[in-house]
């Protein structure tokens, strides 16, 4: 990939000029506010915008990897009469790294795409036959840096999933159903791979309201999904692990399910030419050299990793030539300061600021008083020296932590998250003393050998001065977990660890097992881990205490690692658990994105069919709000279903419940609820359907 640098100025034109010339910058109108818009300059321009990537290995056929990198941002269904699609000139890329010695990508795909309207007579986007910026793309590959060679030419995007006449009525394409203009469009290539390109359902989940108020999470059922009901593009690989694996080896051919010659790298990109023209006749020419205006390795790096005035030049670079900066961020994570309370290590803790993350406190005297260790055990707040103390000691020789390992990069003064998240986000973590399970490690010693539970370790730039790089780091050889195993988990590795720490099938031994849920977060990503959970726990030393550095209400003389405040990290969650929809069970299981003409009323009959959704209300409401004698809580349901609407103050205690576990047909009902004695003040009036929160809406009493 060519790129250049941003450039800093703008060429301006007389008015009187035929055209006008301005340095790219992504003026493209913005999208609604969402966390996938992580930096200031890629939130104008969203065609170019990586939201999500997600690699792992693939549950239907785990001789391959199914890569997914996901572009524009919450996308409104019935966004119309221009859809969104993929943009022409840019350069979306995913990269691969499978070599540790390699300092530069060992394989690259390229897809480049091109929009055709074929019926210009029109202002709807799909007409007899016939569908405006129709778009198609061109798949090349490079190998080791050489050049491209083109695995596909007009590979079809499916059109937007606009509403019924558009897709299947004779006055729109006449199609079978949108899922089978999705089918259909997947190619399968000789050498084994699938590719998809085009518009699915998000599966990301996260309740952006609520996180970006200045940490509000909420309780599920409270939450909100601000993805929810909004599309995505997509482009899908599905490619065979030799084909991946640096040597052409099957994962048959592994010594063990953590071999490090199967850890593989991921990233993504877009880019952009560096000079977009303007013309007066409303068209627009493209020059200069690619820039790089977007990448996405781990997920949320960009959005809540690096710091504003970080975000743009991150953007900008790649992997392998990572700030040292972004490693500071990572040592010191800002999250790390809403986990703390007071001040200490010259910092002060915000903590008590953000109750919805109260679960999380970092340790701050992890293993005091244990023997053989320092007696005022080991502080990780930020600011605090972390393991940097027992730099020079014996009792790190051995371990990844020793001068002639990785120490230095691991072990830094002032900077306690370099021994955990860094590694997580920049250089994958080794199999190695001390990142293993602390089953079976000596008077539960963290520097003594422990239970293997992952091993996706590989320096993005091993010669240079910062040899980590944010990328999605996956071992291959690691077995699938079955998705209707009872095991499976969208905690990803961190379920692992606690499998490994108190099953009986798996901490008997520290010997190395296939432990359900090795396959997930932060082992690549699959698409139903919920990452958000995840890095929150991480950052909260859920990764620190799993391989033995305990929190802070353990002792020596404890039975179990299983504290109260370890519990309380484990059962921690940011309100929102799951996709709001079902994946589907073969590639690219992202699921049909979903219609503009069902998207505020959403015609669940229709969009149910064998993809075993759960009933859902699809509109409820509360009015008048504020109120002071009475309110109707109006509702729809797609379905015939069983209705309970409960009234809970903001403690969560229960109020009334006006209505009971009532059967009601498809269609819209009105509750009409007049409380007596009833104080002033905020309510939430939640609609369940059994024990399953359907919806929950905020409701204001007042006297008078």
């Amino acid at each position: 990939m060519k790129n250049g640098f941003r450039p800093l100025f703008f060429l301006g034109l007389s008015a009187a000029a035929a055209l006008s010339v301005v340095v790219y910058s992504g003026q493209h109108a913005p999208l609604e506010a969402s966390s996938h818009r992580e930096a200031p300059l890629i939130a104008d321009d969203p065609l170019a915008d990586n939201t999500d990537l997600y690699a792992f290995r693939s549950p239907d056929d785990d001789s391959k990897i199914t890569i997914i990198a996901n572009y524009i941002p919450l996308e409104l269904p019935q966004g119309g009469p221009n859809y969104n699609t993929f943009g022409e000139n840019v350069r979306y890329e995913i990269h691969i790294k499978n070599r540790p010695t390699s300092t530069s990508d060992d394989i690259t795909y390229r897809f480049t795409f091109t929009r055709v309207n074929q019926d210009p007579t029109t202002f709807f986007n799909i007409r007899l036959g016939q569908q405006n910026l129709k778009t198609t793309y061109t798949l090349e590959q490079s190998l080791a840096g050489a050049a491209f060679t083109t695995l596909v030419t007009n590979g079809v995007v499916p059109p937007p999933n606009v509403g019924p006449r558009s897709i299947t009525s004779a006055a729109g394409l006449g199609a079978a159903s949108y899922n089978a203009l999705m089918t259909g469009a997947i190619q399968t290539l000789g050498n084994g791979m699938k590719v998809f390109c085009g518009p699915t359902d998000d599966p990301f989940f996260v309740d952006l309201g609520g996180i970006f108020d200045l940490g509000g999470v909420r309780a599920p059922g409270q939450a909100r999904d601000g993805v929810a009901r909004k599309n995505t593009h997509a482009i899908a690989l599905q490619i065979p692990i030799n084909m991946l694996q640096k040597d052409g080896k099957t994962a048959a051919q592994a010594v063990n399910i953590l071999d490090s010659d199967f850890v593989i790298g991921v990233w993504a990109s877009a880019s952009r030419p560096a000079l977009r023209t303007l013309n007066t006749n409303g068209t627009q020419t493209h020059s200069g050299s690619w820039v790089q205006v977007s990448r996405i390795g781990m997920p949320l790096t960009n959005e809540v990793i690096n710091p504003i005035g970080a975000k743009d030049a991150w953007n900008a670079t790649t992997p392998y030539a990572e700030a040292a900066a972004t490693d500071d961020y990572l040592s010191n994570p800002e999250l790390g300061l809403y986990m703390a309370t007071g001040q200490a290590n010259g910092q002060t803790y915000y903590g008590a600021a953000v109750p919805g993350l109260s679960a999380l406190r970092i340790q701050s005297a992890s293993l005091a008083g244990s023997p053989g260790l320092p007696a005022p055990g080991f502080d990780f707040r930020n600011g605090a020296a972390g393991l940097s103390g027992l730099i020079g000691n014996s009792a790190l020789n051995g371990t990844a932590l020793a001068a002639n390992a990785y120490g230095p990069y691991l072990l830094r003064a002032g900077k306690p998250r370099s021994v955990d998240i860094l590694p997580i986000f920049h250089t994958g973590v080794p199999n190695a003393i001390p990142y293993q399970l602390a089953t079976g490690k000596t008077a539960r010693n963290p520097l003594t050998a422990g239970k293997p539970f992952i091993n996706n370790f590989l320096l993005a730039n091993p010669t240079a001065a910062n040899p980590g790089g944010d990328m999605l780091r996956l071992n291959m050889a690691v077995p699938v977990t079955p998705r209707n195993s009872a095991d499976f988990s969208s905690e990803g590795l961190l379920q692992a660890a606690v499998l490994g720490l108190t099953d009986s099938r798996f901490n008997a031994s520290n010997a190395l097992q296939a432990i359900p849920n090795m396959d997930g977060f932060p082992n690549g990503r699959r698409l139903e881990d919920d990452v958000t959970r995840i890095e929150l726990q991480a950052v909260g030393g859920a990764v620190l205490a799993a391989i033995g550095l305990f929190y802070d209400d353990y002792t020596a003389s404890t039975a179990s690692p299983l504290t109260p405040q370890l519990l309380g990290v484990v059962g921690f969650n940011a309100g929102v658990t799951a996709n709001d929809t079902t994946l589907r069970t073969t590639f690219p299981f992202a699921q049909t994105p979903w219609s503009g003409t069902n998207a505020q009323r959403v015609a669940l009959a229709q969009r149910s069919g064998g993809l075993g959704l759960q009933p859902q209300v699809m509109v409820a409401q509360v009015y008048p709000n504020p109120f002071v004698a009475g309110a109707t809580i109006r509702y729809e349901t797609a379905v015939r279903m069983p209705i309970t609407i409960t009234i809970v103050d903001m403690m969560g205690r229960e109020i009334a419940t006006p209505v009971r576990n009532k059967t009601v047909s498809a269609g819209v009902h009105e509750y009409k609820w007049e409380p007596t004695r009833l104080a002033a003040g905020e309510y939430i009036a939640v609609v369940k359907t059994g024990n399953t929160t359907l919806q929950s809406v905020h409701v204001l009493h007042r006297n008078e």
